[in-house]
C-alpha cells in the first residue's frame, strides 16, 4: 500500500511513517499542501493521511478542491481540531474518516484498513479464496487451515492482489506500493517476493500474465 502523509509535525510524521512502514506500507511524507499537490499529480496512492493546519494553509479547502478535481483516493484527516463543526467540515469536504490527535498508532492502522477495505468493496476483514483464509486486520493467513507466516512486504503484495482479485496488477503498480520516494528498487524485487509467496501459498494461487503482471486467481485460489 502506498500512503501519502501530509503532516508538519516532524516527530509525529516520523513516528507514524515508521509505524506504517513496519507493516509493509510505502509512505511519502510532506509538510506542505503544495508538495502534496505535486505528489498526487505524479503518483497513484492508496490513501492520504492529512493534517488540517499546515504551514501553507488550511487543508479543508484544499481537500474540497481535490475532490472537485476528481480525486477518488481515500482520505483520513488526522488533526487536533476536535470540534464537531471541524469534523463536519472535514467530512463534507470529502474526508472518509476523521481521527483526533493525540491518537494511538494502532488505531490509525485500523482506520486505514477499514477505509481501504471499503474502497476495495470488501465487506469484511475476513476473506476466503478457495483454500486461503485471510484476516486482513490481524494479518492472519491460513492455507488449508494451517497458519502461514508472511513478511511485511509479502503482506503488502498479497493485499494489493486481494483488493483486485481476478484482475492483473502490473509489476510497476506493485513496486509503487512497496517503495516510497527515494528508495532504490532492484529490477527483480517483485519477482523475488512473488516467488516467496508462491512457495508459501502454492504456485497456482498467483498467475503470471506474461508482459502484463500478476493476478490472484479466484477460481484456483
Amino acid at each position: 500500500m502506498r500512503v501519502l502523509l501530509v503532516e508538519d509535525e516532524a516527530a509525529l510524521a516520523s513516528a507514524l511513517a515508521e509505524h506504517l512502514e513496519l507493516q509493509g506500507m510505502a509512505v511519502d511524507s510532506f509538510d506542505k499542501l503544495r508538495l502534496a499537490d505535486g505528489a498526487l499529480r505524479t503518483t497513484e496512492y492508496d490513501l492520504v493521511l492529512l493534517d488540517l493546519q499546515l504551514p501553507d494553509g488550511d487543508a479543508i479547502p484544499w481537500l474540497k478542491q481535490q475532490r472537485q478535481q476528481q480525486l477518488t483516493t481515500p482520505v483520513i484527516i488526522l488533526t487536533a481540531r476536535d470540534q464537531i463543526s471541524d469534523r463536519i467540515a472535514g467530512l463534507d469536504a470529502g474526508a472518509d474518516d476523521y481521527v483526533i490527535k493525540p491518537y494511538d498508532l494502532d488505531e490509525v492502522s485500523a482506520r486505514i484498513l477499514a477505509v481501504t477495505r471499503r474502497q476495495s468493496g470488501l465487506a469484511t476483514n475476513e476473506v476466503e479464496y478457495g483454500n486461503l483464509s485471510i484476516d486482513l486486520q490481524r494479518r492472519h493467513l491460513a492455507l488449508n487451515g494451517e497458519r502461514v507466516e508472511l513478511t511485511a512486504r509479502e503482506w503488502s503484495i498479497l493485499e494489493t492482489l486481494i483488493k483486485r482479485p481476478g484482475h492483473v496488477i502490473s509489476k510497476e503498480q506493485i513496486e509503487d506500493r512497496l517503495y516510497a520516494f527515494g528508495h532504490e528498487v532492484e529490477s527483480n524485487t517483485v519477482e523475488v517476493y512473488i516467488s516467496r509467496l508462491r512457495k508459501k501459498l502454492g504456485r497456482e494461487q498467483i498467475t503470471t500474465v506474461r508482459g502484463l503482471g500478476y493476478r490472484l486467481d479466484t477460481e484456483t485460489a
